[in-house]
């Protein structure tokens, strides 16, 4: 290592090690300094035990409140980030013991498929908003990619992805966490069984049963999806027509962007289609334009997937809506899964009400 470069990591060990003393000390501008830029890291950590944006902003604030009345303890042997990572692991593992299993509707229902009798179509389904829904994660508020050598990792891994995050909440709360501190943040085994106070033997046999147990809730071929930061050409060209699609009200281009295998979810809908051909059919009973209605699509990213918010025009309406958040999964050019979340589950996109 070169001098200067010697230097300024001393400099700034000394400058950390004087901000971590002020914060023991009761200095709040100092722990507020220290603990602020792990904000977006520690909120995904908690989306992923939780399933839930909502909650997780609640159990950062609870973390952050914890970590300040402990602060005394932290004396600087471990990274700050994981001493937080320690509180907030410990926080969500609590609030699991009250809370339901986040769902999709491949949870709580039997799917549409090419066989179910037309006459049960509706152009408004029934909703189920008591039902504890899976929530969708902005990409604007996780932490860049790179930006840490853990979420980095954690990128490659996709380990925000819908499917991923459906198949976590399968787990027990505790495989949950052992999933994700061993898998995701890359803890030794040592240090999970530390953190949860296991045996370390303990860690590794509940690690290999949540990870046989994610095998068979994943999609299947999902070990060799590629990363995709930022989006692929192949992925913005299925969004880009999945939009053009929409916003002409091409229902033949829709279908044609679907895998002979794809499914489509509704939540808060306890609805979802199975295969081509029952999507087919719910296009051809309900267009995108039935009955005068149009549609403007805003591409956003949500969950590192493509993903585009809907606006809704009535006939007789002249601003467009907000009326939904489409996340896509993308496979060999093609729409596998389509996620279609209603507005209250997307209060974190910050998205206009109209357009």
């Amino acid at each position: 290592m070169r001098p200067e470069t010697v230097y300024i990591v001393a400099v700034k060990r000394s400058e950390e090690e004087a901000a971590v003393a002020a914060a023991r000390a009761g200095d709040q501008a100092a722990f507020s300094a220290l603990s602020e830029p792990h904000r977006h890291a520690l909120r995904v950590h908690c989306y992923r035990m939780l399933g839930s944006f909502d909650e997780a902003e609640d159990m950062v604030q609870e973390t952050l409140l914890r970590a300040w009345r402990a602060r005394e303890s932290f004396e600087g042997r471990s990274l700050l980030r994981t001493w937080l990572y320690r509180i907030a692991t410990n926080v969500c593992l609590n609030a699991l013991e009250r809370a339901p299993q986040r769902l999709l509707p491949p949870d709580v229902a039997a799917p549409v498929t090419a066989q179910t009798p037309a006459t049960q179509a509706r152009s408004k389904p029934t909703t189920a908003p008591e039902f504890p829904w899976l929530q969708p994660y902005p990409d604007d508020l996780l932490e860049p990619a790179g930006a840490h050598e853990p979420e980095l990792a954690l990128a490659r891994q996709q380990s925000v992805e819908l499917a991923f995050l459906a198949a976590l909440q399968h787990l027990p709360a505790r495989q949950r966490a052992i999933v994700v501190l061993s898998d995701v943040l890359e803890w030794t085994a040592a240090e999970v069984a530390e953190q949860l106070e296991l045996s370390v033997p303990a860690v590794t046999s509940s690690l290999q049963r949540a990870r046989a147990s994610l095998r068979t809730e994943l999609p299947a071929g999902r070990e060799a999806w590629a990363p995709s930061l930022p989006l692929s050409d192949e992925q913005r060209a299925v969004l880009a027509g999945f939009v053009r699609a929409w916003e002409t009200g091409d229902a033949g281009e829709l279908t044609r962007l679907l895998r002979e295998d794809a499914r489509w979810a509704m939540p808060p809908a306890p609805l979802w289609f199975q295969g081509r051909a029952a999507i087919e059919t719910l296009l051809r009973l309900f267009p995108p334009r039935w009955q005068g209605r149009e549609f403007r699509m805003l591409p956003v990213g949500a969950n590192r997937q493509p993903a585009a918010a809907a606006y809704l025009r009535q006939p007789g309406q002249s601003e467009f809506h907000f009326s939904g958040l489409h996340v896509l999964r993308v496979e060999g050019g093609q729409l596998a899964e389509i996620t279609s979340f209603g507005p209250a589950l997307c209060a974190g996109f910050r998205l206009p009400p109209t357009l």
